[in-house]
């Protein structure tokens, strides 16, 4: 009880249950639920090979199936003349004449039964069925022990799964930061507004990461859900600039690819919001979807003035668009830009959901 292997449990209860009851066989059944059956645990004096095999059926015609239902104890002192119940065939090939059922409790669902089987003539009583009960009581609350014990180690691997998940998550984040960090410490600009642009990019990571707290799965994000915040966010800190998401179903992506998705729809509505001024507040359209079953598309449209005649985006200067080709690049994804002068700027960024093999 204060911890051996429950196997090693179950096996001296079995002899010491035989025993108790002056029987030649004893069992512990544990419940397939999947298959509606009992399977022998544990075994005294049962032929060789049939713990861990043999099984009975779970169903009410069962004397087992019968107590492990009803919680009720089950005894059959005359199994050549039962006709409440049918005789399994794991009985009557070991000649037993009389058996006993209890049920397994625990303080979660019935762990199965505790059976006791005798060869000899006479009956078992109630007082019997006293002593099987308590000995059941004990296995059960030692099997509730276990389970708990077992859910306690499985929580305790997952924690550490999961540090050593965010560990890799971070320092990636912390990696993409400095190294963005480094790109615009070589250009010219006001330092106010180099300091909001890297505060912009810092927070789009921060979110990824306050999301997977909450999440089971930190392998993966929802992108629709994390880009749709991301969009929510650039509209409280663009003034002028009316930001529109819209993403028919959520997409599933692996959380560092999903960081610079959203690092690139970043830099793409600053630029809107900051270049593409007309007359009034700019207005940007983000669209989210699965182009097909392994790709996602993106698309970030504005009514701005447009991007100025020849510019090349993927050699530009600017630091936003110099982030988003690098980007681009890395996850081996395809930008496609059309600009106009009455019609704004339409970015398409196709990109692989999952990183292209090496």
């Amino acid at each position: 009880m204060r911890g051996v292997p429950l196997q090693e449990l179950l096996n001296e209860a079995v002899r010491v249950c035989a025993d108790g009851l002056n029987a030649e066989l004893c069992k512990v059944l544990e419940y397939q639920p999947q298959d509606n059956r009992l399977l022998m645990k544990a075994g005294f004096g049962w032929h060789e090979g049939l713990v861990g095999v043999a099984t009975v059926g779970a169903d009410m015609a069962s004397p087992s199936g019968y107590a492990l239902h009803t919680g009720k104890p089950v005894i059959s002192n005359h199994l050549e003349n039962e006709e409440r119940f049918r005789t399994p065939e794991l009985l009557l090939v070991h000649g037993v004449r009389r058996a006993i059922n209890v049920i397994l409790q625990g303080d979660g669902t019935p762990y199965g039964v505790l059976e006791v089987d005798s060869r000899s003539p006479g009956e078992f009583n109630e007082a019997d069925i006293t002593f099987l009960q308590a000995a059941a009581n004990l296995l059960g609350m030692a099997i509730e022990r276990q389970r708990h014990e077992a859910s306690l180690q499985a929580a305790l691997d997952y924690h550490k799964v999961l540090v050593n998940e965010i560990n890799h998550r971070v320092k990636n984040s912390l990696q993409l930061v400095a190294a963005m960090i480094n790109l615009r410490a070589g250009a010219a600009g006001d330092p106010t507004e180099v300091l909001r642009e890297a505060s912009s990019r810092i927070a789009v990571i921060a979110q990824a990461h306050e999301r997977l707290t909450g999440s089971s799965d930190i392998a993966r994000i929802d992108l629709a859900a994390y880009l749709g915040a991301t969009c929510k966010d650039l509209a409280h800190q663009m003034n002028d600039c009316d930001i529109e998401f819209t993403a028919p179903a959520s997409i599933a992506m692996p959380t560092d690819r999903a960081v610079r998705i959203a690092l690139i729809l970043n830099e793409l509505v600053i630029n809107a919001c900051k270049h593409g001024f007309r007359k009034g507040a700019v207005r940007v359209w983000v669209t989210l979807k699965r182009s097909e079953p392994e790709r996602m598309r993106l698309v970030v449209r504005d009514n701005g003035q447009g991007l100025p005649p020849g510019l090349d985006v993927a050699n530009a200067s600017t630091m936003g668009l110099r982030v988003v080709t690098a980007l681009v690049q890395q996850m081996g994804a395809k930008l496609r830009v059309e600009t106009s002068s009455a019609a704004g700027t339409e970015f398409v960024l196709d990109c692989p959901i999952l990183a292209p093999e090496a």
